[in-house]
């Protein structure tokens, strides 16, 4: 079910960045100048779930052996917002050019892996829209 779902997620943020970024196909490699910007930006909502049979001072010593707060978050890639969430783990919202995200990606898989199990989520801002239905109600 695992498989099916991360093929599913991974489906639908290649969709988002067909979307938002329609000249994808030409990009080739990150470039370290991208910046996210309405017509480039994608945001990805991370959550990374502790391995819970594990205590949480070897999964720390696990990320810094692994270089993940070194390598996360990589520059010119905004934290929308960084929680915790008890029980599951941290949930990360990140901007970024839709070209970078294989970097991002690669980050996790090379860094965060085996500390932490990973869920990918293609996001929006929501917020103005929910804000501003909500005033037109009263």
């Amino acid at each position: 079910m695992g498989r099916v779902k991360r093929l599913l997620t991974t489906s639908a943020i290649l969709g988002s960045m067909i979307i938002f970024n329609s000249d994808i196909g030409a990009q080739t490699a990150p470039s370290d100048a991208a910046t996210p910007t309405p017509d480039n930006a994608v945001m990805i909502t991370v959550f990374l779930k502790h391995d819970q049979s594990r205590p949480l001072g070897e999964l720390n010593a696990q990320l810094e052996r692994q270089g993940f707060y070194k390598a996360f978050p990589p520059p010119g890639v905004e934290v929308v917002s960084w929680y915790v969430m008890m029980g599951v783990g941290q949930v990360v919202t990140l901007r970024l050019p839709a070209s970078r995200l294989r970097e991002v990606n690669r980050i996790f898989e090379t860094a965060a892996w085996g500390a932490y199990h990973t869920e990918f989520y293609p996001t929006y801002d929501y917020k103005p829209i929910g804000i501003a239905n909500h005033e037109r109600a009263q």
